[in-house]
């Protein structure tokens, strides 16, 4: 009997280490607010389900989206009109746009659930003509807007397809979180370690965690200083790291290119077209160098904390489109060492190839057998042992996967 008891034991043990075996990282792409503005003929969103089947095709299946709490949170069912954030990029609209997020975004999610895509929500807090993303002036107001957000998700039964939730994009830069940057504005871009930011992302995470303590919480962030992370952030399910070899060492390569101004001002890339792939050619080891050590470097970290890993927006240069004499191969190139690298470590559990897989660049939309190479490499590639543990931190985020 004892010997049918222990046998018991250890196949009720074995089959949920087998289980967690069987866990790999996603493949993730950030399709920001481009999924409900770009759908005008010609901007890659107006078919979702082509965009969705196309996405399927090139091997991802995982997408960062905007959930516009700020707005879903008020009313989710209002038109609003937002203002352009650039006209220089190809992410979202140029030009001022109406926009309706529910039933909309209920009915995204939706489709990506259908094809096993997981959907992590994000928000860069779009200004609409009203401002309505100003009046979020206490971390209350923030996890309120966003817990409205969820539950119109929960009331159509989709939650279980969200992966994590990001409460606000690269927090708190100034241009994603102005109603931060307002209240003080001398917490510049990057340093979420401020106290003041810390308290804001503290009470956030901690209101919202306790309306859905299922759901991972995090804000993202970009800051290249790993110093940073030497705060106590045990209050992140996970980190959401952005990492580019173009603002690696202050942002060396962006000042070689002479690369600034570039949401409004057309010479940004005329600067972009005469000196970045000529500048990495020039010396590539050393540029793609300092890629590879902020990768590792930002694994050890990780693993120090014993958090997961994900990064939707990376690898090479920051800003980049389909434009006369611009070439896609020297971004691939830096975008596949990035992915290889960041794969090899085991600490990420969802890597992106870049921040440019979507259908409006076509020129690297267009080279499916590019992705399938990459996404193939994330999705066969290991995740640390550690993070795979059932009392790990990692585990709210894996068991979604």
């Amino acid at each position: 009997m004892r010997r049918i008891l222990l046998l018991g034991m250890i196949l009720c043990w074995m089959i949920p280490v087998a289980a967690q075996q069987d866990i790999h990282p996603r493949a993730i792409t950030m399709w920001d607010f481009s999924w409900l503005e770009r759908r005008w003929a010609g901007a890659g969103f107006e078919d979702w389900d082509l965009a969705l089947d196309e996405l399927t095709e090139r091997g991802y299946d995982a997408v960062r989206i905007d959930a516009y709490p700020h707005l879903t949170g008020v009313d989710a069912q209002r038109e609003w009109v937002l203002d352009e954030v650039w006209n220089q990029q190809d992410w979202g609209s140029p030009d001022r746009i109406k926009v309706q997020i529910q039933p909309a975004l209920n009915e995204f999610i939706r489709k990506c659930g259908e094809r096993d895509i997981r959907v992590g929500l994000s928000s860069w807090f779009r200004t609409d003509t009203t401002h309505e993303e100003m009046n979020i002036k206490t971390p209350e107001i923030l996890a309120q807007r966003w817990i409205n957000t969820l539950k119109t998700i929960d009331e159509a039964g989709l939650l279980d397809n969200i992966l994590y939730v990001d409460l606000c994009n690269e927090w708190p830069g100034n241009i994603w979180a102005p109603f931060f940057a307002n209240q003080y504005p001398k917490i510049y871009w990057g340093q979420w370690d401020a106290p003041e930011s810390m308290e804001w992302m503290q009470r956030a995470i901690a209101l919202v965690r306790e309306a859905y303590p299922d759901l991972p919480l995090l804000f993202s962030t970009d800051s290249q200083d790993l110093w940073r992370f030497n705060n106590d952030i045990s209050f992140f399910d996970l980190i959401e790291q952005h990492i580019w070899m173009a603002n690696q060492n202050q942002g060396e390569f962006n000042k070689a290119m002479d690369y600034k101004n570039g949401r409004f001002d057309p010479q940004a890339y005329k600067n972009v077209v005469a000196n970045a792939e000529r500048i990495y050619r020039s010396n590539p080891d050393y540029w793609s160098g300092m890629l590879v050590k902020q990768i590792k470097d930002m694994a050890v970290v990780a693993d120090r904390l014993g958090k997961p890993l994900i990064t939707t927006e990376c690898w090479g240069i920051i800003d980049y489109k389909d434009w006369p004499m611009l070439s896609w191969d020297w971004v691939k190139e830096l975008c596949e060492m990035g992915v290889r690298e960041s794969a090899a470590t085991g600490q990420w559990v969802a890597i992106a190839t870049s921040n440019f897989c979507a259908p409006q660049f076509v020129g690297m939309w267009r080279d499916i057998a590019w992705h399938r190479r990459l996404t193939n490499i994330i999705k066969s590639s290991a995740i640390n042992p550690k993070l795979l543990q059932r009392d790990s931190e990692a585990w709210k985020l894996l068991k979604r996967m």
